[in-house]
């Protein structure tokens, strides 16, 4: 019989299970690639303090909203909308809310196992010294050879596979062995590797002038352009509108604070994001890169190549990706999380079948973003990569569509009474605070960064040569932060030494005669970022 804080489909048995878990759903790729670059062209710590801000006053209140509603009905999105829909007599409308969640959680799972795969094969690449002496030419020749090259892309499927049997492997053995007693120890571990990161880039590394990049207060650089890249970061870090927090809100223990858990997250996940900023740029200031690299030749071509001229650099090289690949994985257990409970909660299916269907049809999903890199490299559809068109309908579309879903369904549908019977007992402040929010800022403020969004993504297809029906040939919308979508541009419109996309030789760094390697990703193959 079913005891009192246990769904269907499991609950946690420590309190403390929620934080971690939530620690683990919102530290991803982009704290890595996306951050330390923001922060560098938008004014360093002025930067920060507007994240922080947008964090707290605009992308939080939704975020509790999500993990309120698992709390409450103790199911997953879905059927929690299903619960909500009844009781504030509701059209039955809204629930697709809850099943679009549930499509975008597969799909940037899908392409979010395939960086994981990269990781994986890093952490073994750097331990046989495969970076050594060869520069960033060199390393983006490694990267091309796992991940561009045609002749390769068995061994890249390989990795992609053995990432996913890691997945795979904690789900199916349930919420309390597996999902609990593996992000208690994943996530911590995390943390503790990335602080001896940091303290070893603070011993060998420049990390006054990193210091001075992230933290300074570098009022020219602060524009408007830099509120809207803070509230993009601010919006996509968290996770939301894929049903991650409807689902850790029901696996919630008895007495959890759930509310203050996640204020905790917001702020852990701000910390994690300026130690790996720091760690990254006095690793790294000396690259010749350095200076506009994100995204893919940040993190795997960049980084790599200033490790190597280390002493112990394999020893390094491993610790570093095996930090990725802890960071990606986390993000993974909580991706699949809401997609394997709908799966039970729908079917009724035993937790080991229902995470192996769900673990394979990701599988099967993640190829196309995997070929897209190599055999599949010329075929476009609209002039975009199959991998293209994945991100932009998870990350342009549904999470925006969703999260303004949610907003408007709990701002609007719900009595005002229900509304805030679902937070429970809060501050008079906090409370009207989230319901404004959730009414009128919520909603206006992501469907403007969907659009924008949608449109900069269609655009920068347009500015890669592509003869598609929306293409105007003219200037290319920009997300904020994000680069113009050519290759090598940087946030602020200036040339910087990027990875190449297909078929485009990279140049040999200065001082190095290597011949250049074939293929590696496109910079911008990833527009903004949805892990």
């Amino acid at each position: 019989m079913s005891r009192p804080y246990q769904t269907s489909i499991g609950s946690f048995t420590r309190k403390s299970t929620f934080f971690w878990a939530s620690v683990g759903a919102t530290v991803g790729l982009a704290n890595l690639w996306q951050f330390p670059y923001l922060a560098s062209h938008h004014g360093g710590g002025l930067f920060l303090l507007v994240y922080l801000a947008c964090l707290l006053l605009v992308t939080l209140p939704l975020m509790v909203t999500e993990a309120a509603f698992g709390r409450y009905a103790r199911h997953g999105l879905v059927l929690a909308l299903d619960g909500l829909v009844s009781s504030a007599r509701c059209s039955r409308g809204w629930m697709l809310a809850g099943r679009l969640g549930i499509f975008a959680a597969f799909l940037v799972l899908s392409y979010t196992a395939v960086f994981g795969a990269i990781g994986l094969a890093y952490v073994f690449q750097g331990a046989v010294g495969r970076f050594s002496g060869g520069g960033e030419a060199g390393a983006a020749a490694v990267l091309a050879e796992l991940v561009s090259d045609p002749g390769h892309y068995r061994q890249f499927m390989a990795w992609h596979a053995f990432f996913l049997v890691l997945v795979v492997t904690v789900s199916a053995r349930g919420v309390r062995a597996g999902l609990e007693r593996s992000l208690r120890l994943l996530v911590p571990t995390t943390l503790v590797l990335m602080l001896a990161l940091f303290l070893l880039a603070a011993t060998v590394g420049r990390l006054d002038l990193a210091l001075d990049r992230v933290l300074g207060l570098h009022w020219q650089d602060l524009s408007w352009t830099s509120v809207s890249a803070a509230l993009f970061q601010a919006f996509y870090t968290l996770g939301l509108g894929m049903g991650v927090w409807t689902i850790l809100g029901a696996y919630t223990a008895p007495r959890t604070r759930f509310k203050r858990s996640l204020l905790a997250t917001v702020l852990m996940d701000t910390l994690v994001a300026i130690l790996a900023g720091l760690t990254i740029f006095a690793l790294t200031v000396g690259g010749a890169s350095a200076g506009d690299a994100h995204g893919f030749s940040l993190l795997f071509v960049l980084l790599p190549a200033s490790l190597a001229p280390l002493a112990a650099s394999q020893f390094l090289l491993a610790a570093m990706y095996l930090l990725v690949v802890l960071i990606v994985w986390a993000t993974a257990l909580a991706l699949m999380e809401p997609v394997v409970a709908w799966l039970r909660e729908w079917t009724g299916a035993p937790r080991l079948f229902s995470s192996v269907l769900v673990g394979v049809a990701v599988w099967a999903a993640g190829l196309l973003s995997l070929l897209s890199f190599n055999l599949w490299a010329d075929v476009r559809l609209g002039g975009a990569t199959v991998f293209r068109w994945l991100e932009l309908v998870s990350g342009g579309v549904l999470v925006p569509v969703v999260a303004v879903l949610v907003s408007v369904f709990a701002g609007w549908c719900l009595t005002r009474r229900l509304a805030h019977r679902l937070i429970g007992e809060t501050p008079a402040a906090f409370a009207a605070i989230w319901y404004g929010v959730l009414r009128w800022v919520l909603p206006v403020a992501v469907v403007a960064m969907g659009c924008m969004y949608s449109v900069a993504s269609l655009e920068s297809v347009c500015d890669a040569g592509a003869a598609a029906l929306w293409c105007d040939r003219g200037e290319p919308l920009q997300v904020p932060g994000s680069g113009s979508g050519r290759p090598g541009d940087g946030g602020d419109g200036t040339a910087a030494p990027a990875v190449p996309g297909p078929l485009e030789p990279v140049p040999a760094s200065p001082g190095e005669g290597a011949d250049a390697p074939e293929n590696a990703p496109n910079d911008d193959e990833i527009l903004y970022h949805s892990v």
